[in-house]
């Protein structure tokens, strides 16, 4: 079975069990898109590694220095396999074409609850913004209610950014995060949203008030990247 280039990922995916999310760190613009091609290169001419691999998906960070992964897997199980039989030649390939790519934490997450497209749209993001969100310590619970009551905020708000596309919200396995996947139109549209009366995303309410101040959460960064590569099984090659 041979890799597949997509525009996106499908991120709704019942069968995805779990997410694995990380960053490089390879230095420059330049060392961006030279990493993304040779992980076109890399990826592209083998065999997709592992049935439980449902997507593998690059974006290159704003900031002209990093690289956000996003996978899906059916399961855990699929993704050590993964690292036992078929990463490492990847990232030799990888490495020896760009030297020195400092690779960051790697965090696992499961996917908890997407905002809807609105009705009849269809748009493709032209920007993804990440936002970490850290607690105070593991509570499954809290992560959960957290989500729920960003969603609540999104419900009651009389004015919602028009350039955001959805959000997937993911729990981290270890219970002390939670991931946003947003999509937007376009990294303006988010600069935007950002400049508008309320303190960040969103409206001057209660309820986003509520999420701003919600107890014990410790930290929390927001990212924008530009989608580069994605990729999903395709046909026997």
């Amino acid at each position: 079975m041979t890799a597949q280039f997509v525009s996106r990922p499908d991120l709704t995916r019942s069968d995805a069990g779990i997410v694995k999310a990380s960053t490089w760190d390879v230095g420059t613009p330049e060392r961006q898109r030279r990493t993304v091609d040779a992980i076109r290169e890399a990826w592209g001419s083998r065999d997709w590694p592992h049935p439980g691999l449902l997507s593998y998906t690059v974006h290159t960070g704003e900031d002209g220095k990093t690289l956000l992964h996003y996978s899906q897997w059916s399961e855990e199980e699929s993704y050590h396999a993964f690292v036992a039989g078929a990463r490492d030649e990847r990232n030799a390939d990888i490495d020896a074409a760009v030297p020195g790519i400092e690779r960051l934490a790697l965090h696992t997450f499961e996917r908890y609850r997407s905002t809807a497209p609105r009705a009849g749209e269809a748009r493709e993001p032209g920007c993804v913004v990440t936002v970490d969100v850290e607690f105070d310590g593991p509570d499954p619970a809290r992560q959960r209610d957290w989500v729920d009551t960003v969603f609540e905020a999104l419900g009651a708000d009389p004015a919602p950014a028009p350039g955001g596309i959805a959000g997937h919200f993911h729990l981290g396995t270890d219970g002390t995060r939670v991931l946003n996947y947003a999509e937007w139109e376009s990294a303006q549209a988010h600069i935007d949203a950002l400049a508008g009366p309320g303190d960040g995303i969103g409206s001057p309410t209660p309820q986003w008030t509520r999420v701003r101040n919600y107890p014990g959460v410790t930290g929390g960064a927001v990212k924008r990247y530009t989608p580069a590569l994605s990729l999903v099984p395709g046909g026997m090659g």
